[in-house]
């Protein structure tokens, strides 16, 4: 299951309120001005909880960039 693209276009990081990229395989949305992922569970429930993100790495940032890239995702809206 995939989230709904209406709920795409207005979610936003909860810290920085600025748009996120959905990666839809990972089950997680990544802001990568703060190098935060956000889960998706059950593929539809995303949890926007600052405490509850994960912090990455400069390598796990880099690898989601390119991926972005590659797959062209687009961030959730733009500024």
């Amino acid at each position: 299951m995939a989230l709904d693209i209406r709920l795409l276009e207005i979610l936003a990081c909860p810290i920085d309120k600025g748009p996120l990229l959905y990666f839809r395989d990972e089950d997680s949305l990544y802001n990568p001005r703060l190098q935060k992922r956000y889960s998706i569970h059950e593929g539809d429930i995303p949890v926007m909880l600052p405490d509850e993100a994960d912090d990455v790495d400069d390598e796990e940032h880099a690898r989601l960039l390119a991926k972005a890239e590659a797959d062209g995702i687009t961030p959730t809206f733009e500024v």
